[in-house]
C-alpha cells in the first residue's frame, strides 16, 4: 500500500512536521507499506478563485497535490489547528484539489492527525478538517491522534519525550492499515 504523508504546515519547526515524521517512522515498520512523505512546501498555491482557474487552470500547487494523491492508495495528514479550526492553507489545497474530476480524494481512506500547544491538542481543527474530505468521499478514518501541549512534547531530535504517546500512535496507525486494507479489497 502505498501512502502519501504530509503535514498540513509550512513553519519548518512545525509541530506537526514532528508528528507525521514520528508517523511516518510508524507506517515503515508495517509490512507492505511505501511512504510518500512530502513538504507542503510542493504545494503551494494562491488562494482559490474561480477567474485565475478560468484563465490559467489549476496551478502547479495544486496539479503536484493532485497528482500525488492520484498515485497512491491512502493519505495520512498532520494538521495544525488556526483559531479553533481548519488551518487556511489546507483548506484552500483541497478547494483546488476538488477542481479536477475525478476528484482525487474519492475513495481514499484518510488518517488525520493533528498536534497543538493547546490543551485539546488539535482535536478542533482535526474535527473541522473531516467535513470537506468526507464531502469530497474520502474515507476519514473515525479516530483521530490530537497530540496536546505540542512544544513540550518533542525532544531535540523531533522524537515523542513521553513513549505513551508513541505507543497511542502506533496502535491507531495499525488500526487505520487494517481499516485501509479492507477498503483496498472492495
Amino acid at each position: 500500500m502505498k501512502i502519501l504523508a504530509f503535514a498540513a504546515s509550512l513553519r519548518k519547526g512545525s509541530f506537526n512536521r514532528k508528528l507525521i515524521t514520528q508517523a511516518i517512522e510508524v507506517l515503515k515498520e508495517a509490512p507492505g507499506v511505501e511512504i510518500d512523505h512530502a513538504d507542503y512546501r510542493e504545494f503551494e498555491m494562491p488562494i482559490y478563485d474561480g477567474d485565475v482557474e478560468e484563465n490559467s487552470g489549476i496551478p502547479k500547487g495544486g496539479q503536484e497535490l493532485i497528482r500525488r494523491i492520484q498515485a497512491v492508495d491512502a493519505l495520512v495528514i498532520s494538521t495544525p489547528e488556526y483559531n479553533g479550526g481548519i488551518p487556511g492553507t489546507l483548506k484552500n489545497a483541497i478547494d483546488w484539489a476538488s477542481r479536477t474530476d475525478p476528484i482525487p480524494f474519492d475513495g481514499k481512506p484518510l488518517l488525520l492527525i493533528g498536534a497543538s500547544p493547546g490543551g485539546f491538542g488539535a482535536v478542533r481543527s482535526l474535527w473541522h478538517t473531516r467535513v470537506p474530505f468526507e464531502v469530497m468521499g474520502a474515507f476519514v478514518y473515525p479516530e483521530m491522534f490530537g497530540l496536546a501541549r505540542a512544544h513540550q512534547s518533542f525532544d531535540e531530535q523531533g522524537k515523542f519525550v513521553d513513549p505513551k504517546n508513541r505507543a497511542r500512535l502506533q496502535e491507531l496507525i495499525q488500526s487505520y492499515l487494517a481499516f485501509a486494507e479492507r477498503l483496498k479489497v472492495r
